[in-house]
């Protein structure tokens, strides 16, 4: 006992309860940030008595993660969190594959092809809000983990389907597992100081374009001699190796203290020193204030979220209408080319007859697959280069634009190269803007909704993924052209949203509390 207590004392764990900062006009149209947050000062009163006038140092928990840099522990967290973002990828893209096959061996006409994506995203839709509110209740890493094991499960038993509808209802469980992914982000972005943050979690998206290549190429391997079913149980498999991993996956600190779990949040912050060598300031680690407050989807409508919350959910449905449009489309597009290799009658060529001669997808259909998913290695690294030069907003408004461009540029009457080249361009613009909108979503909003903010924006991001495989698979068949006109409209719609969001992040500390919970905006 007399131990325990001088371990106590070592540690000097004791928490201020922060006072109510008076408003300043930078706050009301950004949010609280580092330089208006009130020094301690002497003849301030705090109700912890125990604090009250002891005059020492104090430090928040943002102040400790960029003490403590980026090193080996953050390096460690971008390997796990990134295998696990492999694995997502496996399951999305084989979207692209799992319909075009399965409409060819069961004869089905498209609108039940273009269903097969369609449920995944509706399953995602749900669970992104779900587990998101579960991961703000009861932890990051426990939600990671759950949901790791329901992909798992729900993914390898649908490589047994019978026939149509038990693959609909399975893919549709496995997107509701999907819809957690999102909070391996937000896990990782919390243990980032802000010169890295936008870099290591951009890097996230290298593992996603791995997993999308990894996919193309087993399906080449697969497919022409095991079939589908292989592919399905084959592509599930990552999973096992990532629960294995998530044993030295951390909690998010940021989570525990406004949980309430003050000395499971210094012990962590304590470790993540040690890995990279580094010390905590000196002082007292500030209590965030919370008592274990958690967010609700009414704050996100608050006064200084709500014109960001209208405008990001927005933009969300747009980037994934867009992204897996394209995904979607590329497939279709080749098989609907004329004998010529051109796309000039694109309009009356493209699966003119598409439940008569059904092939399965070729060699040259998996190669250009190849060719269109790389595109999104340069997208990234232009994402990379330019979001802390040039800013979020930018930045990503630049890409919506350049995308829209590329969708036009497929207007020409043009031969196969010229097409893949402007494929290429969509896929690579486009995965940039998504990439970017992971790094900006989770720094906007405050810790205890910041999990639930981005399993939100994921949510509205399944509304259009849904929508998209009516548009690259059965408008397409009617007329190419009034498909990829919406696809380029819409981008350019999105170029406008995302110069009226009102916060820019870049350099931006992050927030942890609301007002309605003690009175004052916190930082941390």
């Amino acid at each position: 006992m007399e131990n325990a207590t001088s371990n106590d004392t070592d540690l000097k764990v004791y928490f201020a309860k922060s006072r109510s900062p008076t408003r300043r006009p930078t706050e009301e149209a950004y949010g609280p940030t580092e330089d208006v947050f009130q020094p301690l000062v002497a003849g301030d009163e705090f109700e912890d008595e125990e604090f009250e006038g002891s005059g020492e140092l104090t430090y928040t928990l943002s102040e400790a993660v960029e003490k403590i840099g980026f090193g080996k522990f953050q390096i460690k967290m971008l390997l796990i969190v990134g295998f696990f973002t492999i694995a997502d990828a496996l399951e999305m893209m084989l979207l692209s594959i799992l319909g075009p096959t399965i409409r060819c061996i069961w004869h089905l006409p498209s609108w039940k092809e273009a269903l097969v994506t369609t449920v995944v995203f509706v399953g995602m839709m749900f669970g992104s809000s779900f587990w998101g509110w579960l991961a703000d209740s009861y932890g990051r890493k426990t939600i990671i983990v759950i949901c790791a094991i329901w992909i798992f499960y729900f993914g390898f038993i649908s490589s047994f389907s019978p026939h149509y509808y038990w693959i609909i209802a399975l893919r549709c469980l496995v997107g509701f597992g999907i819809g957690g992914a999102p909070q391996s982000t937000t896990l990782l972005a919390e243990f980032l100081p802000s010169s890295a943050r936008s870099y290591c979690i951009l890097s996230l998206s290298f593992f996603w374009s791995v997993g999308s290549c990894f996919t193309v190429g087993i399906a080449m391997a697969v497919m022409p001699t095991l079939g589908w079913r292989w592919l399905l149980g084959i592509l599930s498999l990552p999973l096992l190796c990532f629960l294995l991993m998530s044993y030295w996956l951390p909690e998010s600190c940021r989570y525990l203290l406004t949980a309430g779990e003050k000395e499971k949040a210094l012990v962590m912050l304590q470790k993540a020193a040690r890995t990279n060598k580094k010390e905590l300031p000196s002082g007292y680690l500030l209590d965030a204030g919370e008592n274990g407050k958690q967010g609700r989807v009414r704050d996100l409508f608050s006064p200084e979220y709500r014109k960001t919350t209208f405008l990001l959910w927005f933009i969300w449905i747009n980037l994934a209408f867009t992204y897996y449009g394209i995904v979607l489309m590329t497939t279709e597009m080749y098989q609907g080319l004329n004998e010529s290799g051109g796309n000039c009658n694109a309009d009356s060529n493209v699966m003119k007859n598409p439940d008569c001669g059904c092939q399965l997808l070729t060699l040259k259909d998996y190669t250009d697959m190849m060719w269109t998913t790389l595109a999104e290695f340069p997208g990234i690294i232009v994402t990379m280069l330019c979001i802390e030069k040039l800013g979020r907003k930018k930045t990503m408004a630049v890409q919506f634009f350049l995308t829209a461009v590329c969708y036009f540029l497929l207007f020409i009457c043009s031969g196969r190269t010229m097409m893949t080249i402007f494929i290429f361009g969509v896929r690579g613009f486009i995965s940039g803007a998504f990439q970017g909108f992971y790094v900006y979503t989770p720094e906007v909003y405050p810790t205890v909704i910041r999990a639930l903010a981005l399993g939100c924006c994921s949510a509205m991001a399944r509304i259009g993924a849904m929508v998209t495989p009516f548009i690259s698979q059965v408008l397409l068949r009617v007329s190419l052209r009034l498909a990829l006109g919406v696809y380029g409209v819409m981008s350019l719609v999105c170029v406008v949203f995302t110069l009226m969001l009102p916060i820019e992040t870049k350099g931006r500390p992050m927030v942890v509390g609301l007002s309605r919970f003690s009175g004052s905006f916190l930082l941390s």
